[in-house]
């Protein structure tokens, strides 16, 4: 498994127990590694702190990146989506927004893999259809107006 793809398993993770729990960021993530560190042996540093940039990102910029979410999902509030869908379109929206060196098409892709992943059965497609929507107005396409 490649150590990105392994950081955004763990970073979801992590988000979506803070989604659930209402924590604080610092105490939840110690806390995640000393259950992980306990149950599933190490990881290598480069995972752990892409993992963490990811959550932190994500977490601390959740209000601005969920106005952005609501912005492009049609009849779909934060609200009524599944936490894990809600966490993994949060942490592709962080990567396309504050992570330059992350290709938008990857950050895409993978949102949609763990979508099918860890989702339900349309996961993937509505992630997709929000992202797609959102990457459209972020580098300033237009579907009716052409690139």
């Amino acid at each position: 498994m490649h150590k990105r793809r392994k950081s955004r398993e763990i970073a979801l993770q992590l988000l979506y127990g803070l989604d659930a729990q209402e924590g604080e960021l610092g105490d939840a993530v110690a806390l995640f590694w000393a259950s992980f560190d306990n149950a599933s042996g190490d990881v290598s540093e480069e995972i752990r702190r892409f993992s963490n940039e990811l959550v932190e990102g994500t977490w601390k910029n959740r209000l601005k990146i969920d106005e952005l979410i609501s912005g492009n999902s049609e009849n779909w509030t934060i609200g009524r989506m599944s936490r894990v869908d809600k966490s993994i379109l949060r942490m592709a929206v962080y990567e396309l927004l504050f992570c330059p060196d992350v290709p938008p098409k990857v950050a895409l892709n993978e949102a949609i893999d763990l979508g099918k992943m860890y989702g339900s059965e349309n996961s993937g497609s509505f992630i997709n259809g929000i992202l797609d929507a959102l990457y459209e107005k972020l580098s300033g396409r237009d579907k009716e107006g052409g690139d």
